[in-house]
């Protein structure tokens, strides 16, 4: 189930990141006083009243800049606010009612998604009464907060909750496999999706997602009932809509959030960039599923070594995703298309493993025999038991005397050596580790 998405708005030096950082609980956004520091919206899940969100931060807004980054920014935020389901309107106490303020209220009050205004810097009881100021832009009640200090972040917490669209329960179909097909602007999401639906000539129906408008598209492969789930590029085959298609991680978002598989299409012939390692991360945290498919691979010239030489330079770029399969493609040509389908379906399958309980704790044991326990202040960990609890992600737990001596390398050393004996490949796999006696739930 897709997660509901809240975009953070406003002109330069308002506080947005120092607010993103508050609500997500960490310190991700860059934050320095100077106008223009976020280039690249970042995101974070919060969790309130029992409901999980993404938190997009954005660029400040600049309405009517000729300057490059600041209009790209603009329309990166004009993005944000097209696709988010609510939107966080944030002002500046300090510098009172600006015009750019009311530039950025029209082009708001213009759009179908609620809004928060929230009043930024409002430090103390007597600040908080001065944004009563903002009520000129029409956007109802101010709600006044200090990021830097924490005050009143749960009450913009309430109002975002408010607003949240209801639960939307997904009709999947019984053995259904959703895919998204992902990845930045021009890099041949709409012509994958046409090769393989005109290739396959199987196209049974478009199927309403719950998402807005959003229209999925469903085909047989191999006697498997695919959807391939709504992304840009699915709903105006062959259209390239500039706003739509330039900044389009949220609808990436929206579609990885209800898919099974993410397909992350990269351009053989551009550089990766930092979008593709956010859409990346983003499947990864979700523990979906995920392809790697390079495009246009038939416009590079190629030697007997070009292809592993490729591989090689992104392995080390998403070094985080070891287990993630590589295939090399060409929409336009029709080249190794349905290597596509066919490792979807096989992680699909391999998220739905279940390993019985005598083999994964035969595996712990021999991979202990090779490794040498991590040990703390003279405390060496103690492994007593594993157990598969869930599919889809595989969800495993291991008790053990105490979880504070796993360390990084520890769990990256089980997990490999899971990988090795039982497969999952192309699937994260999570792992918890339990003091023994506690249940798993």
């Amino acid at each position: 189930m897709a997660k509901p998405l809240v975009a953070l708005v406003g002109r330069p030096n308002v506080g947005k990141s120092t607010l993103f950082n508050r609500l997500i609980g960490e310190r991700v956004a860059i934050v320095e006083d100077a106008p223009g520091t976020t280039r690249d919206r970042l995101y974070g899940d919060v969790e309130w009243r029992g409901r999980e969100i993404i938190v997009i931060d954005t660029g400040g807004i600049v309405p009517g800049s000729n300057d490059e980054m600041p209009e790209s920014v603009f329309e990166q935020a004009r993005i944000a606010v097209e696709e988010a389901d609510a939107i966080v309107f944030v002002v500046d106490l300090r510098a009172g009612l600006t015009p750019v303020d009311k530039e950025i209220a029209e082009l708001l009050r213009r759009s179908r998604t609620p809004i928060v205004l929230t009043v930024n810097k409002a430090d103390n009881v007597q600040q908080e009464m001065s944004s009563v100021e903002f009520y000129a832009l029409g956007l109802g009640e101010p709600v006044p907060v200090s990021a830097a200090r924490g005050l009143n972040v749960g009450d913009l917490l309430d109002c975002i909750y408010d607003l949240l669209p209801e639960v939307e329960e997904e009709q999947v179909g019984e053995d259904e496999v959703r895919i998204a097909i992902v990845g930045r602007p021009n890099v041949g999401k709409s012509s994958l999706v046409n090769a393989l639906t005109g290739e396959q000539r199987t196209v049974v129906s478009s199927v309403p997602g719950t998402t807005r408008d959003a229209v999925d598209t469903r085909l047989r492969f191999k006697e498997r009932q695919i959807v391939l789930v709504d992304t840009a590029g699915i709903r105006r085959p062959g259209k390239i809509e500039h706003g739509i298609e330039k900044y389009s991680v949220l609808r990436a978002f929206r579609a990885i959030g209800r898919a099974d598989v993410a397909v992350l299409i990269v351009d053989a012939t551009e550089p990766l960039a930092a979008q593709d390692a956010h859409v990346a991360g983003y499947v990864q945290e979700e523990a979906k599923g995920l392809v790697l498919a390079v495009n246009k691979w038939d416009a590079i010239t190629k030697d007997s070594h070009t292809m592993s030489q490729f591989e090689r330079g992104l392995r080390q770029q998403f070094h985080f995703l070891p287990y993630v399969p590589i295939v090399f493609i060409s929409a336009k040509t029709g080249q190794r298309i349905e290597h596509v389908l066919d490792l979807a379906l096989s992680i699909r399958d391999e998220r739905s493993k279940r390993i019985p309980t005598g083999q994964l704790n035969d595996a712990v044991r021999r991979a202990l025999a090779e490794h040498q326990a991590p040990s703390s202040r003279g405390k060496v960990l103690k492994v007593f038991y594993i157990a598969q609890v869930a599919i889809d992600p595989p969800t495993f737990v291991v008790w053990v005397n105490d979880p504070d001596l796993v360390h990084f390398g520890f769990r990256r050393f089980l997990e490999n050596r899971l990988r090795d004996r039982f497969g999952f490949y192309g699937t994260p796999i999570r792992l918890f580790f339990r003091p023994r006696g506690r249940k798993a739930a």
